[in-house]
């Protein structure tokens, strides 16, 4: 390995010394060649130990860590070969296109410089050079380009070839705990000195040094109940489905970089039920450098997918499952730390980006749906389990310190009283036949959701009374409605869904699918259209309603008023703040044969719907593996209505407020 490291390092110095007689090819090959001898050169400084954090100044770390990401922040992306825009106005429409994509490829080198895995980080600089010798040489021999379609196939099988190492690398990340990177750095780092942040590799930001310094300060208590709420919000959710966790040895910790204090303390707690952590590199998020390039690249695979590279990558995830298969057996899922509070992000939308031809858009569904069948295989959904608790960062503004008290108050709300008002409603909404949902103001919802038929009421619920165990905070009441008779239309008038603002949000039901969608951030119908099919449907030519819900956190929607900080709340706690509807897999996915009970004894028999059942007949059609939850906030909710069958109306809303008796608490913090 350090032969080939050697070699590819010589010829990338040699190439960065020659000149390329096209000048735009010239400068790419420039900028990117000198960002992969920048990184060649920290690898060597971290593989001799020269690299150490302890001994370099804040400025000197600051500015290596700025100059890995120099190119890619907003103000010189725009002159930059990873801007698809700039890369096709200065190469032309496919080669810019291909080497913007290539260009992405060789930053995957920088958490491979800091976890030294030399073979991962070694295929990037001779991928680089591979193709470059494909330019140079046909300019020499041919005094021309070399063909568009020569250098898409180097780059094909580059993806094609390594994608065995890359995905029993990322397997390897999720399930087995040892000698991890992360861990490492929770675990046995000064905290007390900010100078570890630079250990990772991801761009710090203020962000970072500003909650990693406020943590600092906390006292012990503060970050032993943060800590506490997340770890035992997993425990109960084993504990809530009558899972076994004692079967499983690793959880799957997913965070922000600057968490460590508190993640150190939930380690202790979960090292305490038995389990080591796993920790993957792509689960640890630093600052967003910049959320339009991840925009721009969101389809680049569309370069490639085929039916070969599809078979090529289910192949090989079946493969590294398979060699993983005790791991995998013994993961009890994810336990995420969410963060928000930064810049709300609006893309704009490049013709010049890929864009997936519709062959490729159902290979690439094809290939999720065989993704999710795999990993249910080896890590089996009805043994496994999650949480998700969040906080806010520093960017979400002033008075941050006061927010973030507000969000841990929020965090670790009554858990029995919210449990008995929340059954207070299930017990109405079990006497209907379906649930009648309509805006108001500007919002035009208007809904009707169809429910089960319970055969015995004494027994059996449609509702799950959802407290703070997997999904933190405490709040709301949910089901998996029937498709059929399920219809009307979904309306918001602002909303994030994954970072991603939708302004005038609008589904049409038929049935439960989604019969149309559209929304007013661009100019273009058909841009609005593609923005939410590719990021809402996946893709998806339609989806199912898979969950309707009430949220009961009236504390955190009023914080939310109170800072003005609603449109900046993850969709975990905006979901709390009013009714939502999840487009996509039930929240049983996968897991639907497993009974589930709620507090009171009662079986929540919603677990499926016309399409989950398909799994007895093919698989295949049953699941869409996702789930977005779309939420009606208070103020844009006019009623909802659970209507029995013999035609009785049960108020649960009325103008944004309870009207249920039993549920006068709610709306106290209203008053306040």
């Amino acid at each position: 390995m350090m032969e080939r490291f050697e070699l590819a390092k010589e010829r990338l110095d040699e190439c960065l010394k020659e000149q390329f007689p096209i000048e735009a090819f010239d400068r790419y090959f420039k900028e990117a060649g000198s960002f992969l001898q920048k990184m060649c050169e920290q690898y060597l400084e971290i593989a001799s130990g020269e690299f150490d954090v302890s001994k370099c100044s804040m400025e000197e770390l600051e500015a290596k860590n700025r100059s890995f990401y120099e190119n890619v922040l907003p103000k010189q992306y725009e002159t930059s070969f990873l801007n698809p825009a700039y890369a096709v106005k200065e190469l032309g429409e496919e080669f810019g296109r291909l080497l913007s994509f290539l260009f992405t490829e060789f930053r995957k080198t920088i958490p491979f410089a800091y976890e030294q895995k030399a073979e991962l980080f070694m295929i990037r600089p001779e991928l680089f050079l591979e193709v470059y010798s494909a330019f140079v040489y046909e300019m020499e021999e041919n005094g021309k380009l070399p063909s568009y379609e020569t250098i898409r196939q180097s780059v094909y099988w580059f993806v094609s070839d390594y994608s065995d190492i890359e995905t029993l690398d990322r397997i390897t990340g999720q399930v087995c705990p040892e000698n991890n990177f992360y861990v490492d750095i929770i675990m046995n780092s000064d905290l007390s000195d900010l100078r570890y942040l630079y250990r990772y590799g991801v761009y710090i930001s203020d962000n970072e040094m500003r909650i990693a310094a406020f943590l600092n300060a906390q006292s012990e208590d503060k970050i032993k109940l943060m800590a506490h709420t997340y770890v035992e919000g997993y425990r109960k959710g084993f504990e809530m489905a009558g899972k076994d966790l004692s079967k499983k040895k690793t959880v799957g910790i997913y965070y922000h970089v600057g968490f460590e204090r508190m993640l150190r303390e939930a380690i202790k707690e979960f090292r305490g039920l038995g389990l080591e952590p796993t920790i993957y590199r792509a689960l640890v998020e630093g600052a967003p450098f910049n959320r339009q390039y991840a925009f721009d690249h969101r389809d680049d695979m569309g370069l490639f997918w085929d039916k070969h590279l599809l078979h090529r990558y289910v192949d090989v995830l079946k493969n590294a499952y398979e060699e993983l298969k005790e791991a995998a057996g013994g993961y009890a899922g994810p336990a995420v730390v969410e963060v928000f509070g930064e810049t709300p992000f609006a893309p704009a939308s490049k013709p010049e980006c890929v864009s997936m031809s519709e062959e490729a858009q159902k290979i690439f569904v094809e290939y999720r749906s065989q993704n999710g069948e795999i990993t249910n295989q080896y890590i089996k959904g009805e043994e496994r389990s999650f949480t998700i608790i969040a906080f806010p960062l520093p960017e979400i503004g002033e008075p941050f310190e006061e927010i973030f008290d507000e969000i841990i108050r929020i965090n670790t709300l009554d858990y029995e009283l919210y449990k008995g008002i929340q059954q207070t409603i299930i017990d109405a909404l079990d006497e209907a036949e379906y649930v009648e949902i309509k805006g108001m103001g500007v919002n035009e919802t208007d809904l009707r959701i169809h429910l089960h038929k319970l055969q015995d009421k004494a027994k059996e619920t449609n509702f799950e009374n959802c407290v703070a165990d997997v999904n933190i905070p405490v709040g709301e009441v949910f089901t998996s409605p029937v498709l059929k008779g399920t219809n009307g239309v979904l309306h918001v008038s602002k909303v994030f869904l994954n970072e991603l603002e939708y302004r005038n949000l609008r589904m049409e039901f038929k049935d439960g699918m989604i019969v149309g969608y559209g929304c007013t951030n661009f100019e273009s119908q058909a841009d609005n259209e593609k923005y939410i099919k590719d990021n809402v449907l996946f893709r998806h030519d339609t989806l199912p309603m898979g969950e309707f819900a009430i949220g009961t956190n009236t504390t955190a929607y009023v914080v939310a008023q109170k800072y003005e900080i609603g449109h900046k709340l993850p969709i975990l706690i905006a979901e709390k703040m009013g009714p939502h509807f999840a487009v996509g897999d039930t929240c049983y996915s996968h897991q639907e044969d497993v009974k589930m009970f709620n507090p009171d004894g009662k079986e929540v028999i919603a677990r499926d719907n016309e399409v989950s059942l398909l799994r007895r007949t093919d698989r295949s059609k049953a699941y869409f593996n996702c789930h977005t939850d779309i939420t009606i906030p208070y103020d844009e909710l006019g009623s909802i209505v659970a209507v029995c069958e013999d035609g009785r109306r049960i108020s649960i809303i009325e103008q944004g407020r309870f009207v249920l008796p039993g549920c006068e608490m709610l709306n106290k913090p209203f008053e306040e």
